[in-house]
């Protein structure tokens, strides 16, 4: 009986779940016994999309992907090839990390036709109610804005079928990334995500996709100049009596300009881009870059003139 590497871990979960103590061929042939029945009563499969590019999917699930450490992982995978796109470990899991892994999908593939995620989509009123979907998160507007179908988790959410796949894919994962980390000897967040850039997700997608059931791509192009600028997080503060803005655990401050001398008091936005650099806008005007620490990155006319002065 030859069987799928799919359904040897629903099998091997099987055992461990209700079927303790058994010998393995105990269950075996308790399972070959039983097996005309049991395909009979089991759900049907749903149909995977045709085209690679129709649906997309992105799901995490927080493991000790590292020794001693709990990391939240941002998988982003295609609904018809089971292919990976994107996959990198995050402190915690956000609407920072969401847009980068979209980032790295558009980047690579181009821009899908739908989006189906457990934590994006719309805001709901209330927890396990139904959403608003006249009040759309951050992550909501930005693909509205590159016109890729959102699918509120709320309202839609995943069959039997899909949430069994992502459970199977993240029981491989963590079987196996933890004990390649750990035989590498990589301990830390940095080193570990280029080893699944460089290696690890490649040798998965070789392994685990699976060839689409038409030929094509629903795939389209992007061409609407730098997706940064769609793909960013927007959060309103007030500059304090300092100068500066207070952005979670930074405090960029804001320049002088031709306009004004300060801007204590004043009502500005502070934009995050996928690669965790910063912006801050008052109004449609931006006042200054700054890296992903919060320091002020100047121009080289800017740097020119200071000398100058």
């Amino acid at each position: 009986m030859a069987l799928r590497f799919d359904e040897t871990l629903a099998l091997r979960e099987q055992r461990r779940e209700r079927y303790g103590g058994w010998s393995v061929w105990h269950f075996f042939s308790h399972y070959k016994a039983d097996g005309g029945k049991r395909k009979g009563q089991h759900r049907k499969k749903r149909d995977r999309k045709p085209l690679p590019g129709m649906m997309m999917h992105q799901d995490g699930s927080r493991h000790e992907w590292l020794a001693g450490q709990w990391r939240d992982p941002v998988v982003t995978v295609d609904d018809a090839t089971r292919g990976v796109y994107s996959m990198f470990l995050v402190e915690e899991e956000g609407t920072a990390s969401s847009f980068a892994g979209m980032r790295e999908a558009i980047d690579s593939h181009g821009l899908p036709g739908g989006f189906h995620g457990d934590r994006h989509d719309w805001h709901t009123p209330e927890a396990g109610g139904k959403a608003d979907k006249s009040n759309p998160t951050r992550f909501g507007r930005a693909m509205r804005q590159l016109n890729i179908r959102m699918i509120a988790a709320c309202i839609h959410p995943r069959p039997p079928q899909t949430r069994g796949r992502s459970e199977r894919r993240f029981k491989m994962l963590q079987d196996r990334l933890p004990k390649e980390l750990a035989l590498l000897r990589i301990t830390n967040l940095e080193a570990a995500n280029r080893f699944i850039q460089e290696e690890f997700l490649k040798r998965c997608n070789e392994e685990f996709r699976v060839a689409a059931r038409e030929e094509g791509s629903a795939f389209v192009a992007w061409i609407g100049g730098d997706l940064a600028d769609i793909l960013r997080e927007r959060h309103a503060r007030t500059a304090g009596s300092d100068n500066c803005v207070k952005f979670e655990k930074r405090t960029p401050r804001l320049p002088m300009d031709k306009r004004r001398c300060h801007y204590v008091k004043a009502r500005v936005e502070v934009h995050r881009y996928p690669d965790g650099r910063m912006a801050v806008f008052h109004g449609q005007r931006r006042l200054a870059d700054y890296t992903v620490e919060g320091k002020e990155v100047k121009t080289a006319e800017e740097t020119a003139a200071h000398r100058v002065a």
